[in-house]
């Protein structure tokens, strides 16, 4: 059976949860789409690595979604969310998809 793509579910938790905050005004439904797509992320991360690399990405994920705000405030709302989304795919494809 192939492996869930985690640093797919991980940037698409950053932009999903984004868009469903900014396109239904409502910001608590972006941060369950947000929450939801880090926890798949993080019980593939469980199960796949071990324990301080599942803390490790745990928080760089939070930490590009808390990043992207200042950025946001520099390049752009949708700018700041790719480059957080693709900063955190590219570090958990290194980490745990390879």
């Amino acid at each position: 059976m192939a492996q869930l793509p985690t640093s797919l579910v991980a940037a698409a938790g950053l932009v999903g949860g984004y868009a469903a905050a900014r396109w239904t005004g409502k910001r608590p439904l972006g941060g369950v789409v947000l929450a939801a797509a880090g926890t798949v992320a993080a019980r593939e991360w469980h199960r796949r690595t071990t324990p301080t690399t599942t803390a490790l990405l745990g928080a760089a994920y939070i930490a590009a979604f808390a990043a992207s705000h200042p950025l946001a405030k520099k390049i752009g709302p949708w700018p700041a969310v790719f480059t957080a989304a693709t900063t955190m795919a590219a570090t958990t494809y290194a980490t745990a998809d390879r």
